[in-house]
């Protein structure tokens, strides 16, 4: 059969339009039609649909990883080097805000309690110098020199007591018993480490009687009302889609919103981090879980989404069968997408026709003879 070759005429919309209507009147020629009896069609368990544009979206799937956001982990580490003498709370244990966490004991604590009190004391001589300089002033015993000596001693002596409270803030102690020792003068050899925020121990990285070194990671605190996902893409697809596009978690009722598409590229597995922000229902997932997330493939005017079973491949092109008065004619099509049991195609299709879904193995069989017979 000699194919017709149909020219469109630039810059013209309206004879666009008709070439391709033309160019898809050729096609429909070209089609390979075969008739099947009712019979048949029945006795083979055909059966047909109306095809129609994006009924059912075709949605992407792709491995995500359950992440607690660093805004809402709490790392707590040792501030001071010494031995771990007691463990307050266990794995996975839900603990509110202030709650005590590890006991820890350091030799570091002394010097930094006597610091305390030494610039507890000086401050205490230094205030009541100062007072006594004001009052013999006061009186036009002293001259006023004295008066600003004592004053700058006050003040200097201030200054050194602070920064031995903020010295003992920092190896771990709290206001309170900093205050407590102040007050009392008895030091204590131990501190107790408290979470600074309510929420979930998701590690304990150390054992009661474990020495341990200044900064070394003792455990975490998570936050688990707050978590994200950390989507696995290929290179090709990170730029698909974009921030605000809703997720949904395979197999549970949780969405997520994505909030931004990494810039770095994995070199071991070349792809890319799509992070989304679960909302609400975070129990349903686990920080560390691996979980599976659909994600919405973008759909054009001209491309279609059936059943996976509607297709049919000679080699690498596809095809769909459309019903005919007399029997079925394929249609040429190009897979862009499929998710599942859905796939999206693009082709010289129409909205109304109907398509097989069901059966489909026999008519490639009909049609390849209908196709030999040519």
């Amino acid at each position: 059969m000699k194919k017709r070759s149909f020219l469109c005429p630039p810059n013209a919309w309206a004879v666009a339009m008709m070439c391709l209507l033309a160019s898809t009147a050729q096609a429909a020629d070209l089609a390979t039609k075969f008739a099947v009896p009712d019979s048949q069609i029945q006795a083979l368990g055909i059966q047909t649909t109306p095809l129609q544009s994006q009924i059912d979206p075709v949605k992407a799937i792709f491995p995500a990883e359950v992440v607690v956001p660093p805004i809402a982990e709490q790392v707590v580490s040792s501030p001071v080097a010494g031995l771990v003498t007691q463990l307050l709370v266990q794995h996975d244990q839900v603990v509110p805000s202030g709650a005590p966490l590890v006991r820890i004991t350091s030799p570091e604590l002394g010097p930094l309690q006597l610091q305390l009190l030494q610039a507890t004391t000086r401050t205490t001589l230094a205030r009541q110098a100062a007072q006594r300089e004001q009052q013999l002033f006061d009186k036009g015993i002293i001259p006023q020199r004295r008066v600003q000596e004592a004053q700058a001693g006050l003040q200097e002596a201030e200054a050194a007591l602070n920064q031995a409270k903020a010295a003992l803030r920092l190896s771990g102690m709290s206001a309170a018993e900093i205050e407590r020792i102040k007050a009392s003068g008895e030091q204590q050899d131990s501190i107790t480490l408290a979470a600074t925020q309510a929420g979930v121990v998701t590690e304990i990285a150390v054992k009661s009687g474990q020495r341990v070194e200044a900064a070394t990671a003792l455990l975490h605190v998570a936050q688990t009302d707050s978590l994200w996902l950390d989507i696995q893409l290929p290179v090709s697809e990170g730029a698909n889609w974009q921030a605000g596009t809703e997720v949904k978690v395979q197999g549970l009722d949780v969405t997520a919103r994505i909030l931004s598409v990494s810039p770095h590229v994995s070199s071991s597995s070349q792809t890319v981090v799509l992070r989304a922000a679960v909302e609400g229902k975070t129990d349903q997932v686990r920080p560390g879980e691996f979980v599976s997330v659909e994600l919405p493939v973008a759909a054009n005017q001209d491309t279609w989404d059936v059943p996976l079973s509607a297709v049919a491949h000679d080699g690498d092109q596809a095809y769909l069968f459309a019903r005919t008065s007399d029997g079925f004619a394929d249609r040429p099509v190009k897979v862009v997408a499929s998710a599942g049991q859905r796939v999206r195609v693009q082709g010289p299709l129409k909205a109304g026709e109907q398509i097989a879904v069901s059966g489909v193995v026999a008519l490639k069989g009909a049609w390849l003879n209908a196709k030999g017979g040519k």
